[in-house]
């Protein structure tokens, strides 16, 4: 009787024990909830746009479709585009958030869905869902940030329409359980220029949990349609009220922009494929709000190579060009981190000068490589951040025939040039100008398809002194000398030479 008491004891003990052990590994999960409650890190994945690879958005889907897991089934006529997966704090369950098109609506206006796991059917169901102001969807952003300071998370989605106009549509959770909506839009914008959350710095106590934070405003930029110049811009402020829960305008002020040449700024601006790429085809410096210029930061653009190049905190990260879309301002592009396939990086650049650009950067998932960067803010073409000196002056457009190794090369007063070389025949634009005091010639040609450049500068040294003053309209402020043209770059050190054989240009004399 006592051996069977003992047994007894022993397996209650034993039981005990593994029951313990269940419970607080954390086993009993599995049994009473779905295996769709894995949560994996958060991120989102955005497919290439359709043009880029395939046809439709649909063999997109089917391309990204191992990254697009929903915890449910969406309907039949909805292509996933984006995902962010969340744990909740108030359960052991997950909370999903799914950007989707739908494949009937003609607008292609972008929709946002919650799923999450609904204790009382103990399975996932999806909650809410509502359209947002984005219309493509390759631009897209998806994240979550607290703007309020409530520690109540935001649903933040940022991208451009089919206007190229950029939106931001936010997403607040409703915590008063008043009505069955479980989340409110607290703001909508749509705007030709920019838009930006003012990030302000909190404090301590809001970092403990003990007070409220202060909330993020938002800042959009527009055209001022009452202004002649094309770079002058309004911002529009905008602060959360509380009382009504809604974004609203607090101030309005004009921003007057840099006076440049309005038929150069219509070129760049015209959203014409390949322009502004071009422009921004460089190395380009940190510019200090104190105005000077940041060695250590710096970003190069390279749209042949398809790369955008980040360089600060004496680290390098590289990211692959993978969409650009023209703005009011400049240019959208779309990046992907060549080495953190889920790191995205959205740049918005604005055209300041023809030296400078504004650039906006907007990361997924809130995850920074270098943690002390900040990329935004204005930037300062290299050439010119590292010349001492900018263009001293524009020589006028020069009428004379050269004979060279080239061939026979007429430069007119119209600021063209024709090389004649047997039945070839090369045609283009010139111009000569000083820099630091050194001649400078530069050739752009009609047609790159042989020399595969756009532009092409020579140092220039006259074998005689005679440099007249001259004036445009057939007088040569060269006189009679001979030309010899140096192969040069203007780069981060000025007028760099690239030791290529030396072209001579000999003056025809005519008789």
């Amino acid at each position: 009787m006592k051996k069977k008491f003992f047994l007894i004891s022993i397996g209650i003990a034993g039981i005990s024990i593994l029951a313990i052990i269940f419970l607080a590994s954390g086993l009993w999960k599995y049994f009473f909830y779905p295996k769709t409650n894995e949560n994996k890190a958060a991120r989102i994945v955005i497919p290439q746009e359709a043009n880029s690879y395939f046809g439709t958005d649909r063999q997109g889907q089917t391309i990204w479709e191992e990254n697009l897991n929903t915890l449910i089934p969406m309907e039949r006529d909805e292509i996933v585009i984006a995902v962010l997966n969340r744990e909740r704090e108030e359960s052991y369950s997950g909370e999903q958030f799914v950007a989707y098109i739908n494949s009937n609506d003609n607008e292609r206006r972008v929709h946002i869905a919650y799923i999450s796991f609904n204790e009382r059917g103990r399975t996932f169901r999806r909650q809410w869902n509502a359209p947002t102001a984005v219309t493509r969807s390759e631009t897209l952003s998806l994240f979550t940030q607290d703007l309020i300071g409530d520690r109540n998370d935001c649903i933040v989605i940022t991208g451009m329409n089919s206007r190229n106009e950029h939106t931001m549509t936010i997403f607040r959770r409703n915590r008063t359980r008043s009505t069955d909506q479980v989340f409110n839009k607290i703001a909508e914008l749509q705007i030709d220029g920019s838009i930006i959350i003012q990030e302000t710095g909190r404090s301590l106590a809001y970092q403990q949990g003990i007070t409220m934070g202060q909330s993020f405003n938002i800042a959009a930029y527009s055209a001022d349609a009452s202004s002649s110049n094309l770079l002058d811009q309004i911002e529009i402020i905008y602060s959360f009220n509380p009382v009504n829960e809604q974004y609203e305008q607090i101030s309005f002020a004009r921003i007057p922009g840099s006076q440049i040449e309005q038929q150069r700024l219509r070129e760049l601006l015209s959203g014409t494929p390949g322009v502004f790429d071009s422009f921004i085809n460089d190395l380009w410096y940190y510019l200090s709000p104190q105005g000077t210029i940041d060695l250590n930061q710096y970003i190069y653009f390279d749209p042949s190579g398809r790369e955008i190049i980040f360089f600060g905190d004496e680290s390098q990260q590289v990211f692959r060009w993978h969409a650009s879309m023209p703005t009011r301002y400049g240019i959208y592009i779309r990046s992907q981190n060549i080495s953190i396939s889920t790191l995205l990086r959205f740049v918005d650049i604005e055209l300041l000068s023809l030296d400078s650009i504004r650039l906006r950067v907007i990361e997924d998932v809130r995850l920074r490589i270098s943690a002390h960067t900040t990329w935004d803010g204005s930037y300062r073409r290299a050439g010119v951040a590292m010349q001492k000196e900018t263009v001293s002056s524009i020589r006028p457009a020069i009428n004379a025939l050269y004979d060279s190794f080239w061939g026979r090369i007429q430069f007119n007063s119209n600021g063209e040039y024709i090389i004649t070389s047997g039945s070839l025949i090369r045609t283009g634009r010139y111009v000569f100008y000083k820099v630091n005091e050194q001649e400078l010639l530069e050739l752009r040609p009609g047609d790159i398809g042989e020399t595969n450049e756009s532009r092409m500068i020579y140092k220039i040294e006259a074998k005689a002194a005679e440099t007249g003053s001259g004036a445009a309209g057939g007088v040569n402020p060269f006189g009679n000398s001979s030309l010899t043209l140096s192969r040069v770059r203007l780069g981060i050190s000025g007028i760099q030479d690239l030791f290529e054989s030396p072209v001579t240009l000999t003056p025809v004399t005519s008789g």
